[in-house]
């Protein structure tokens, strides 16, 4: 039980002292929650109230299954892009319809991560690596602020998933900009940075929320054009089971992959860096796949859109000192509250303030530093970040994470394509066989024996690599050359492929003339020795369990120990 339910594991253990941190910083949350989630919805096409919608029933779920206790989930920016973009490509004729499609969705997504989670494939999300990401949420984020101009500046703008064509749209509608929504929206953003610098303790959002409806409402500033959110159904949202059809899966299970697997890297990377910030470990990935996926599907028949974990309000939940997810029932309790009896004061807050909040809150996921520090150290990998922030930019917000993914899986063959390759030699007065190359004149290097190290699987990728480089060495040593040794102790896997290969120029080498050696093999790379047939060229009086028993051999082969002889052969096929 505790394993599926991990809000058994602390509550037996929960202090008194925790009730008022947890009662505190749900409040804080709450108070930042109710504005951002409208501002979500509205990022994804849909009335602000759904933004509402979305932080009850998933919230409250994900607090009895979830495992980390200070994470704060709901309506994120990120996902809510990824439903414009993914809705925003199809037919969909009508708000109804719009909304019945991104309930579906939040279904979809839901059960895709619980069904990951009960197979226990949190490892899919590796596959996403950190500049593939920092590229998409980057490029995601210049979309998102660009695409809020049409409520800062007042002006019916076109929407597009596209930078280039926002940026056209807004040229062309920019002289029906509205004076007064753009002060709003730039007073917005001003208070709200400014507030921030000031004391991160001090809720800007909810100040600026506050400052908009009270000049709007005392102002009348309606009458002037500036655009209101308008009237929010009161009341909570009821029970609806989403419109499940064969077509509507067709057409959704792509966006609904990337939003469940960017949901779910989003959740997993906010939590372990809380998590290293507190020196505490209680995350279970696989368990988080289930708990973000019931969140999402129960939410789907209470009217929520897709859900994830959110980096700011997790944030502002762990520094006001959140001890359990008791906080986020606060926060459902502050949002209930509101949609039983305050719905009526935001019909007079401005788009603008909205805006602002989008524009504030997003501007943190646009990461230079980290896309400065990889042109430093890792060229390649930044590479994969400016590809992957273009593609985003200029093709799509779907296109933009798939062709990262491939940008980054391209990179990983092209790398163990061409792995680093070694020539040893011996350090003057140790036992230690070093590249030549980083040691220089301290490593003894010998005409009549070559010792390499190849740092990779060996696999039919590079194989053939490994074969022209080992070759174009023994070349190089010219008529001197008596042995080759290979250090394979980075060696971890050899495919059949590359067996054929290796068992291919083992019997080239000895064709030349020449002793093979094979040192430092790790117990799984042995089985794979014997069982590919690789020792039957190779014999296996020649496998070593270090470097310096290799090269004794060479010198004397009647000096191999009896006990480093059983290590060497010991594998799968012939335990003696």
């Amino acid at each position: 039980m505790r394993r599926f339910f991990p809000f058994l594991q602390w509550l037996p253990e929960y202090q008194k002292s925790w009730l008022s941190k947890d009662i505190v910083a749900g409040l804080t949350v709450g108070i930042i929650l109710i504005p951002q989630g409208m501002a979500y919805a509205m990022i994804a096409g849909l009335p602000p109230v759904y933004g509402l919608y979305a932080s009850l029933i998933p919230v409250l779920v994900y607090a009895f299954l979830g495992t980390s206790r200070q994470l704060a989930v709901g309506p994120v920016a990120m996902d809510s892009l990824l439903v414009a973009a993914g809705l925003g490509a199809m037919a969909i004729s009508g708000v109804e319809n719009y909304i019945a499609m991104a309930l579906f969705l939040a279904f979809l997504v839901g059960a895709i991560q619980l069904i990951l989670g009960l197979f226990r494939m949190g490892f899919l999300v590796n596959f996403l690596s950190k500049p593939v990401i920092s590229g998409f949420t980057s490029g995601a984020a210049v979309i998102i602020i660009f695409s809020q101009l049409k409520h800062l500046l007042g002006a019916d703008i076109q929407k597009s998933n596209q930078f280039h064509q926002l940026v056209l749209n807004a040229f062309e509608k920019i002289s029906e900009t509205n004076l007064l929504d753009f002060a709003i929206g730039i007073s917005g953003i001003l208070i709200i940075v400014l507030l921030k610098k000031w004391s991160k303790k001090i809720p800007g959002i909810l100040i600026a929320v506050i400052l908009g409806v009270l000049a709007v409402y005392f102002l009348n500033l309606e009458s002037y054009g500036v655009g209101l959110v308008g009237s929010i159904p009161d009341g909570l949202p009821s029970f609806q089971i989403p419109d499940f059809s064969i077509e509507n899966f067709k057409d959704l299970w792509p966006i609904a992959l990337a939003l469940a697997l960017v949901g779910y890297l989003e959740a997993i990377s906010i939590g372990k860096s809380i998590e290293d910030k507190n020196g505490e470990e209680t995350i279970d990935s696989n368990q988080e796949l289930v708990a973000l996926g019931a969140s999402n599907m129960a939410g789907s028949f209470f009217q929520a859109f897709p859900i994830t974990a959110s980096f700011s309000r997790s944030a502002i939940n762990n520094e006001s000192g959140a001890k359990t997810t008791i906080a986020s029932v606060i926060s459902v309790v502050m949002v209930v509250l509101t949609l039983l009896f305050l719905t009526p004061l935001f019909y007079y807050l401005p788009n603008a303030v909205l805006a602002s909040i989008i524009m504030v809150s997003v501007f943190g996921l646009i990461d230079v530093s980290y896309a400065r520090s990889l042109w430093k150290h890792r060229k390649d990998e930044f590479f994969v970040l400016l590809l992957t922030f273009l593609a985003t930019l200029f093709i799509g917000i779907k296109e933009g994470i798939l062709m990262g993914v491939l940008f980054s899986l391209l990179l990983l063959v092209y790398r163990t394509s061409k792995p680093h390759f070694a020539v040893l030699g011996n350090v003057r007065d140790s036992d230690y066989y070093k590249n030549i190359d980083r040691f220089g004149d301290e490593a003894i290097i010998r005409d009549d024996l070559l010792i390499v190290r190849f740092d990779a699987q060996l696999y039919f990728g590079n194989a053939g690599f490994f074969k022209r480089q080992l070759l174009k060495h023994v070349e190089a040593k010219g008529s001197m050359l008596r042995g080759v040794i290979l250090n394979a102790e980075a060696i971890n896997y050899i495919d059949s492929t590359a067996a054929q290969i290796l068992t291919k120029t083992i019997h080239e080498i000895h064709e030349r003339g020449l002793q093979f050696y094979i040192a430092g093999a790790i117990g799984p790379t042995r089985d794979i020795i014997f069982s590919s047939g690789i020792i039957n060229e190779l014999d296996k009086k020649y496998l070593f369990v270090q470097t310096k028993e290799a090269v004794a051999c060479f010198d004397n082969p009647y000096t191999i120990s009896e006990v480093g002889s059983k290590v060497a052969y010991q594998n799968r096929l012939n335990s003696n």
